[in-house]
C-alpha cells in the first residue's frame, strides 16, 4: 500500500519499549553468557588485568554525580558582592571544599547573576537618559 505525503503508516508510533530485531538478538546472546562473560571479567580484574578491573568498578560504583554544595556566598546584587562570591568560590576550591567542576558550575551560576545585574543597571540608565529628554 503506498501512503500519502504527510500520512504515516503508524499514526500511534512505535511503542514505548519496543526494540528492533538486532538489538533483541544481541540481548539474547548476552544474555546467554552473562554470567561467564562476568566471572571471565572479574577474574581477569584480580589477575591484574587493569581494564577489566575498571569495567569492575564502574559497574559495582557509577561516576559519582552531583552533590549537594553547601558554601555561604555574599550577596550578588552588586558588582562588588558578585566579586566577592567569586573569590569565596576560589578560596573552597583552594581549600578542597569543593572540586574544580562544582566550582565551575557555581561560578557559571555567578556569571549568570552577574549579567543580570548588569542588565539591571544597563536598564536604569537607558531608563534616566529617556527621561532627561
Amino acid at each position: 500500500m503506498v501512503w500519502a505525503k504527510g500520512q504515516s503508516g503508524n499514526a500511534s508510533g512505535k511503542p514505548v519499549g519496543a526494540k528492533n530485531k538486532a538489538t533483541r538478538m544481541v540481548q539474547t546472546i548476552m544474555e546467554r553468557g552473562a554470567k561467564e562473560i562476568t566471572e571471565a571479567v572479574v577474574d581477569l580484574a584480580k589477575g591484574g588485568d587493569l581494564s577489566a578491573a575498571k569495567i569492575v568498578i564502574d559497574r559495582l560504583l557509577p561516576p559519582a554525580k552531583e552533590r549537594p554544595i553547601f558554601l555561604t556566598l555574599p550577596d550578588t546584587s552588586t558588582a562588588a558582592g558578585i566579586a566577592e562570591a567569586q573569590q569565596a568560590i576560589l578560596q573552597a576550591v583552594a581549600a578542597g571544599d569543593l572540586l574544580p567542576g562544582e566550582a565551575a558550575t557555581m561560578a557559571g551560576i555567578v556569571e549568570a547573576r552577574r549579567r543580570a545585574v548588569e542588565t539591571q543597571e544597563f536598564e536604569a540608565r537607558i531608563s534616566a537618559l529617556e527621561e532627561k529628554k
